[in-house]
């Protein structure tokens, strides 16, 4: 059956047609005309539609905060190109909960309008006194960090045209700066700044980077932004794989819609957040959204055991010619690295969290990561991993080593990304390496084979690591065995370690 033979009885999507759309699928029960916008969130990518665009949808169903509608924005090709998919549905999107004991579907309708890609556009659309937040996706790599100290990047060459041209910027913080200006010009209260990106303590790094733009203006305006402007630290979970032929074909098959860009997702997600909205906010609470008064320990447990867990996992797997994550869960060596590094090596550094039990966590977390339907590829987790290791697993390692405990499998983790970068898999099949930073990967991981030690003095990466002798040593250990036993046989001794 070829694609049109799939859509041909599908409906699509758009606002004339969600009363002649199947039951087996849930719609908005609210008027989409009577919603006003509250929120620009900069970004579209499939875990916003997933998660905070769904929470919004669900709050609006019982009939709450309809004045907090979506009006959705960014600065790229791949924001134009999402735009033109929506913008034939009205703004509408099908939710797909993939579920081993069946699938959910329900339309979105949260969103409301979505803006052309222009700054100036933006700029305008953020100077509305309506618009009280403001939420970001811009990934973990879009924060103009410093990669050696953490700092804001302030010689970073958008930074650098962004200073010199504050009222046409080109950067998220740019725009995000200008608008706040243009709203202090106009004794408008600044609307709030919510990170909604995987990011250690999120809201502080999306307020470093305000602050330092807003510094090489003036002293004066980097002051305001501190004390004005509310940028709250929150923890999002939701695992939200890619969209291609076969989301859009279940969607066609399974509900009878013809959706352009339809989500999947898996049936779990979390959002914990620190109350901090000046100009309020939506009852988030009402649909199972958690508010605390210190998202750190919650955000650290899932950044180390499900981020740090995903990059465990993948890695291995990739080099095994395993496709996807759920296929690494059912091979014994692959969930059995990380069961031992996950509970050997990172339970013992974290923290303590009133009613949230690690290991039940993680219990929950290898169920999710076992979903058979969710379809999704061990080379999606592997991509980007000079901006995702730092966050998630090099942390980890300057922790237990601060302690003076042992990093073997930490170190093992790594040696695995960097003989992921090198070349093939261990059948001799091509890998792909898509990172910024892949050609320098490469260049490095391949030196290993003689130079064990070549891959961590990647300072940008690695920062003190790659100096540090303890980690040195068993990094070097592991990669040389990867080298010259090969992945199975060195993983299967570091599992006998103990036993």
């Amino acid at each position: 059956m070829d694609k049109s033979d799939k859509k041909a009885g599908a409906s699509p999507l758009n606002s004339e047609s969600l009363s002649s759309l199947e039951q087996s699928v849930s719609t908005p029960n609210y008027d989409r005309g009577a919603i006003s916008p509250g929120i620009v969130h900069i970004g579209v990518g499939n875990f916003h539609r997933a998660h905070q665009a769904f929470y919004l949808d669900q709050l609006f169903n019982l009939g709450m905060d309809h004045d907090w509608g979506i009006i959705g924005a960014g600065i790229t090709s791949s924001d134009q190109a999402m735009r033109q998919r929506l913008s034939k549905q009205d703004w509408l999107y099908t939710v797909v909960e993939l579920d081993p004991q069946g699938d959910s579907g329900q339309v979105c309708g949260s969103m409301i309008d979505f803006l052309p890609v222009d700054p100036q556009l933006l700029i305008e659309q953020l100077s509305d006194p309506a618009i009280r937040i403001v939420s970001l996706t811009i990934t973990e790599g879009g924060y103009f960090r410093d990669e050696k100290n953490g700092e804001f990047n302030r010689n970073h060459s958008e930074i650098v045209y962004d200073r010199r041209h504050p009222e046409t910027p080109k950067t998220v913080f740019g725009i995000l700066l200008a608008a706040l200006v243009k709203r202090r010009h106009h004794s408008l209260p600044p609307f709030t700044v919510m990170s909604c990106d995987n990011l250690p303590h999120n809201g502080a790094v999306t307020q470093q980077a305000l602050v330092g733009l807003a510094a090489l203006q003036s002293k004066e305006l980097a002051s305001w932004v501190v004390s004005e402007v509310s940028c709250p630290n929150g923890m999002v979970d939701c695992i939200t794989p890619a969209t291609g032929a076969r989301e859009r074909d279940l969607v066609a098959e399974k509900f009878g819609i013809d959706d352009e860009s339809p989500v999947v997702c898996e049936p779990y997600r979390q959002w914990v957040l620190e109350d901090r909205f000046p100009q309020g906010r939506p009852q988030w609470e009402k649909v199972g959204v958690e508010f605390v008064d210190d998202v750190a320990p919650y955000e650290l447990m899932k950044l180390r055991v499900l981020n740090g867990g995903h990059a465990t996992l993948s890695y291995p797997a990739a080099l095994l010619g395993i496709e996807y994550v759920h296929e690494a869960m059912e091979n014994d060596l692959v969930a059995g690295f990380l069961r031992k590094v996950i509970e050997e090596e990172v339970f013992p550094i974290l923290p303590l969290v009133d009613g949230f039990e690690p290991h039940g966590y993680f219990d929950k977390v290898r169920e999710r990561f076992s979903n058979t339907r969710m379809g999704d590829t061990t080379a999606r987790l592997c991509i980007d991993g000079s901006n995702r290791q730092p966050k998630f697993i090099l942390p980890s390692i300057a922790d237990r080593l601060a302690l003076g405990s042992p990093v073997q499998g930490l170190a093992m983790e790594v040696a695995l990304w960097c003989r992921y970068c090198a070349t093939n898999d261990e059948a001799g099949s091509p890998l792909q390496l898509f990172d910024e930073k892949g050609v320098q990967l490469r260049q490095k991981a391949l030196l290993t084979r003689d130079e064990p030690l070549a891959f961590i003095e990647l300072e940008a990466i690695f920062g003190a690591l790659s100096t540090n002798v303890e980690f040195a040593k068993y990094f070097s250990e592991s990669i040389t065995s990867l080298w010259q036993n090969g992945v199975m046989v060195t993983m299967k001794n570091y599992l006998s370690l103990g036993n």
